[in-house]
């Protein structure tokens, strides 16, 4: 009775966790020429996953790649764009619940989920769209998509990291136990 108890919880904490990413991603602090923004959107996904590891953060964050897609890709320009700026680059958000069982895992967490979704904007960006690159980028005159992906991917991608670090730490002191999923194991 208790593994159905938790199973309906994981499942319900999921909805309403992506759900609040996807209200988060539209509260754009700052959004770039083809796509990328500054937000706090991740910060529920990695709280999911630190509370219920990779499994149901991975399931988690492939509900939550459908749903950027579907409402939010509109800087999708073919399948390649679709399938991993929205559905792989958002499903590895969930590589950050391999680290749940740590005292610190939250924090963990949100760096390798930031860096596995960095990685994979990265390598599109150099594959898919590395032949929109402008001259000048930054003040500084692009001559190679490897160059130019890393710094239009990590100008957010690296910002969204921080906040979401930012964010919990300030979390963390009065909602320790809850981030920790330590209210679970009644």
């Amino acid at each position: 009775m208790k593994s159905n108890k938790l199973t309906l919880r994981a499942l319900t904490e999921g909805a309403v966790f992506v759900a609040l990413a996807q209200v988060l991603s539209y509260l754009k602090l700052f959004e770039l020429p083809q796509g990328g923004s500054i937000t706090v959107a991740m910060l529920p996904i990695f709280i999911y996953c630190a509370r219920w590891g990779f499994g149901p953060g991975m399931l988690a964050s492939f509900v939550y790649s459908i749903l950027q897609l579907l409402l939010d890709g509109a800087y999708a320009w073919g399948w390649q764009s679709m399938l991993g700026d929205y559905i792989v680059a958002f499903t590895v958000l969930g590589f950050a619940g391999l680290f749940h069982k740590q005292y610190h895992g939250f924090f963990i967490g949100t760096v390798v989920g930031s860096l596995a979704r960095f990685l994979v904007h990265y390598l599109v960006g150099v594959w898919v769209w590395g032949e929109y690159m402008p001259d000048t980028f930054f003040g500084m005159t692009m001559t190679t998509p490897w160059f130019y992906s890393f710094l239009y991917n990590g100008s957010y991608m690296l910002i969204d990291m921080l906040l979401c670090l930012v964010v919990g730490l300030l979390l963390f002191k009065p909602l320790g136990k809850y981030l920790r999923g330590e209210d679970l194991k009644r």
